[in-house]
Formats: C-alpha cells, structure tokens, sequence
C-alpha cells in the first residue's frame, strides 16, 4: 500500500480495476459514471490495455462476452437504463459461466429519470435482472476507499467462480472525492490460471463455449450445476458491517450511500441517549439473511433505510422470517436526505415504538 490520494470515486475504481488486472474495457457513455469511462480510455492507453467505446450498450457487453472467454479480466459500466441494455449479454455471462466485472453507478429512475443519486436498482442487481435461472454476484461500497477494496475483490470472486460480479453505486459515491490508499499492482502472471478459456486448440482437441443447450435434460442439469455454485458461493461470500448493535434495541438496515448517512444519524441518536445500532449489508447477494436472522434473537424493531421506494426492505423481511417488527423509509427519485433529517426519523420510530 503507498501513501493516500484524493480521488473521485469514478477514478478510483478504474485505478483498482487496472491494479487488479483489467486489461479490457467496453462502455458506452451515460451520466453519472462517464469520469470511469475517461478514466479507463486514459490509463489502459498507458499500460497497452484495450480500451473500446462501443457503439451501443448491447455492443459493449458482447464485447465483454469475448474478452472474457478469451481469457481476460474484462469490465464494463453504466448507469441505470444502460445497465438494463446490457441484461441480455449478462445472462449470456453466468450461462457460459464466464466472469466479468459490470459496475452500475445507480441514477434516479424509472425511464430516463435524472442524474442523481439513487438505490432503485437493487431488484435489477440482486434477482438477476434478465432471463433465465442465475444470479450475480453484489457488491454494494459505501465510500470511495471500499469503492477500491470492493474492486479487487470483485475479480478476484469473478474469477473463482466463473460468475460476473456487479458493483451497485451511484451518482454520490462516483462523484465524492476522498483520500484512498491502493494496495500495489497484480502482476498478470499471478492471477489464477483459466484452462477453460479459449485461446487457439493448438495441441489440444478443439471446444466450444455456449449457453445454447437445446437437449431439456442437458440444461435442466446445467441449471442444477449453476444452483450448487449459487449455494456455494451464498455459503462462502457473505459480508456485512454491523455498528453500535451490542445493546441495539432498534436497528437501522441500510446499503452503500443511504448506509453513510444512516450511520451519522445513528451517532446523533446514540447523543441523545437512543440504543440504535446499524446493519449494513457489504454484499446484496449472497444478503446476509441468517446474521440479520441471529440479530433478530435480541433486538425486536428494524428500520430499512433506502434510496427507493422499498427494495432491499423485502430481503430483510424474508431474511427475518417474522421475527422481529420491520418498517421502511424511503426517499426514491434522488433525493438524498441528510444525517439531521435521518436521526429525526429514527428518534420519532423509537419513541413511537416506546422503545426507551
């Protein structure tokens, strides 16, 4: 690790994305992430990467579809509508088990929607978002150093499981600039070997990569393959924070930007002699279900705090499976509450509920 920098979130991810080993990037342009993009155009310049503006969305994920099966570490990023353009290819991604790394800097939506910071793209991100049985991986940073570490880990979980992993941000956490340290430079030949990968037959039989099996039983056994590795890896990968929980009698749950401001908000409570803690899911799926479940054996009142109309809301509830009392505030289209106005919410639930 060197000394720290201050950088854009957008920056920083393309910085971690070539210290991790990305070496191929398609995209195409849309607010708020356009500075990742520039970022990428400059840098994979500088150390003889491949670097493609494509022509449209769907034409950058096909482009990753072949990087990927060539054997690099490829990644592509969007916001929002553009991300949904490229749910097609993504579903061809976890079919032909190839691993990528796909960044959405969330806008306010539905349609169009604006440019500011939002959450609405959780059930996009976290049930798939395209056809077919499968699931990504979830990566949900809430400032611009885990913006970094989240990265990194983001190839290295592509890799190990063959599965394109997503990092869920949005216009805030792109745009903010902080102070973030990087770890060093992987050098390629330390990254994992990809036998599978295609790169010429020369003394070996010739293979192919599809996600075409047109024999039912042959894909209904391929889906069955893909579900074990779905367990494994909800098995394995789980990661959250938790936060002033020991004596919690309410817990805030919140992700990535509305997490940041929940967080504040919980120190003004705790000043004010309120026992709120915090739950920050780190990766959305796997969701960390049965740690908010062991939670719920001690605390009986749980505020979902989101940028949306209600999202994340519906795994805490399956997660808790009726134990515990769940409620929701929400502040969808990009607005983005302060610390002061959170606590009062808070403050307002936990007297509601008696909970002193």
């Amino acid at each position: 690790m060197g000394k720290k920098v201050l950088m854009s979130g957008n920056h920083a991810l393309g910085e971690a994305a070539v210290r991790a080993g990305c070496r191929c990037y398609f995209g195409y342009p849309i607010t708020p992430q356009n500075e990742l993009t520039e970022y990428m155009a400059k840098r994979l310049n500088e150390i003889g990467g491949i670097f493609l503006q494509a022509e449209s969305e769907l034409a950058a994920i096909n482009m990753v579809i072949g990087a990927s099966m060539a054997g690099a570490r490829v990644m592509t990023s969007s916001s929002s509508p553009g991300i949904s353009l490229k749910q097609e290819g993504i579903s061809y991604l976890c079919g032909m088990e190839l691993p990528a790394v796909i960044v959405n800097m969330t806008r306010g939506g539905p349609g169009l929607g604006n440019i500011a910071p939002a959450q609405s793209d959780y059930f996009q991100a976290t049930r798939g978002g395209g056809h077919g049985d499968y699931r990504t991986i979830v990566l949900a940073p809430s400032s611009v150093q885990e913006i970094v570490n989240l990265t990194i880990l983001a190839f290295d979980l592509a890799d190990r499981y063959r599965i394109p992993t997503l990092i869920l941000g949005d216009g805030m956490l792109g745009q903010m600039m902080e102070p973030v340290e990087f770890p060093d430079f992987t050098p390629l030949s330390d990254l994992p070997p990809k036998d599978w990968a295609l790169r010429g037959a020369e003394g070996r039989p010739s293979r192919v990569i599809k996600s075409l099996l047109l024999d039912p039983p042959t894909e209904e056994e391929h889906n069955w393959k893909l579900a074990r590795k779905h367990d494994i890896i909800a098995s394995h990968e789980v990661r959250y924070e938790t936060f002033w929980l020991e004596d919690a009698k309410m817990a805030v749950v919140s992700f990535g930007t509305a997490a940041r401001i929940a967080k504040g908000a919980v120190k003004r409570v705790r000043e004010q002699g309120l026992k709120v803690g915090l739950f920050r899911p780190i990766t959305l799926w796997p969701f960390p279900a049965k740690e908010l479940r062991e939670l719920s054996k001690r605390i009986g009142y749980f505020l979902v705090f989101e940028l949306n109309a209600g999202q994340m809301v519906e795994d805490v509830k399956l997660a808790l499976e009726g134990r515990g009392e769940v409620s929701f505030y929400g502040r969808p289209g990009g607005v983005v509450v302060t610390p002061m106005e959170m606590s009062r919410v808070i403050a307002s639930r936990y007297y509601q509920k008696r909970l002193s």
